[in-house]
């Protein structure tokens, strides 16, 4: 009878303590909760609900004067027939495909550069930085608008040889390829990441490789590529995502217009104009989600194709 006394004395105790860690863990909670208030004040009114909202709009006539009107699909079948949509699609496409590579590789050109163990490194790796912070914003897509105009920097230099440069951002040939070139010079961020990654390749693999009498470049394709590979996977979604969402760029380089003869007409600037120049908020809402199918659609194709060229230590 003691032990069975003994037992039920114990389960008692037992129990009063769950109870109090359950009392002490709901105060817990509840601190937790007050504390992540704003951020879910902000979640719901700033990310969610302008997102639903959006959605709605998509499927309506909506001019921002007038109350909605449901008219279906009939948005989203109105952008197989829109050539300005088709083409906006065609330029903002270049623009990644040709940008997101060409700015990775010249990231990692620095970050190898970088990595070797120059003097002042700090300094060198904040210049590099720089442009990251202001290549999207207003100030500098004016100056390589100035730069790169009929009577810019650029042509200013070629002058002195003999060469009459073109109005480069004034020639629909050559346009979004300095849109492009901008994009490239902002490679700071990608490039810290780089650096950060190579620090963390151990350095007996390439003392192994040089005893086995590998080349340089054997190394670099052998060991560098493949122990970096996650943080060039990382760096490409996200490079990928962000050229997509470019706007401030092609919107000053052109005016607004994406001109000339809208070869830097990109996605969020048509997008723009639909919805804040011609008010057609039902149809740029509709723009704004295929946009983000669009996105969604090249982030898994990355994240499926990364399991044929990634490589992590496990």
């Amino acid at each position: 009878m003691s032990a069975i006394s003994e037992l039920s004395s114990i389960t008692r105790r037992k129990g009063k303590a769950t109870a109090a860690e359950k009392k002490a863990n709901g105060r817990d909670n509840k601190a937790a909760y007050i504390f992540l208030l704003p951020w879910l004040v902000g979640l719901v009114a700033i990310t969610i609900g302008p997102m639903v909202m959006s959605l709605y709009l998509s499927f309506t006539d909506y001019n921002l004067l007038q109350p909605p009107e449901w008219v279906g699909l009939d948005n989203f079948t109105r952008m197989l027939s829109d050539a300005r949509l088709h083409n906006s699609l065609g330029v903002t496409f270049t623009y990644v495909f040709a940008g997101v590579p060409l700015q990775l590789a010249v990231a990692l050109l620095i970050a190898l550069v970088l990595d070797k163990g120059l003097r002042g490194l700090p300094f060198y790796r904040s210049v590099f930085y720089l442009p990251s912070l202001l290549g999207g914003s207003v100030a500098v897509a004016i100056l390589w608008k100035q730069i790169f105009g009929t009577t810019g920097l650029v042509n200013q230099v070629l002058a002195m040889f003999g060469i009459q440069g073109p109005g480069w951002i004034s020639d629909p040939s050559t346009a979004l390829g300095s849109i492009i070139l901008l994009h490239v010079w902002t490679f700071g961020a990608p490039m810290i990441i780089f650096l950060a990654g190579l620090r963390q390749i151990p350095h007996m693999y390439y003392e192994a490789a040089r005893v086995d009498g590998a080349t340089t470049l054997q190394q670099f394709w052998r060991i560098t590529l493949p122990m970096l590979s996650p943080i060039i996977f990382f760096n490409l979604v996200l490079q990928i995502i962000g050229s997509f969402q470019s706007f401030t760029q092609a919107f000053i380089v052109s005016g607004g217009n994406g001109g000339p003869s809208d070869s830097t007409m990109f996605f969020t600037l048509y997008l723009y104009q639909k919805g804040f120049g011609q008010f057609d908020m039902g149809y740029a809402s509709a723009m704004a989600w295929v946009l983000l199918v669009i996105i969604g659609v090249f982030t898994a194709i990355n994240f499926i194709a990364s399991k044929y060229w990634v490589f992590y230590d496990d």
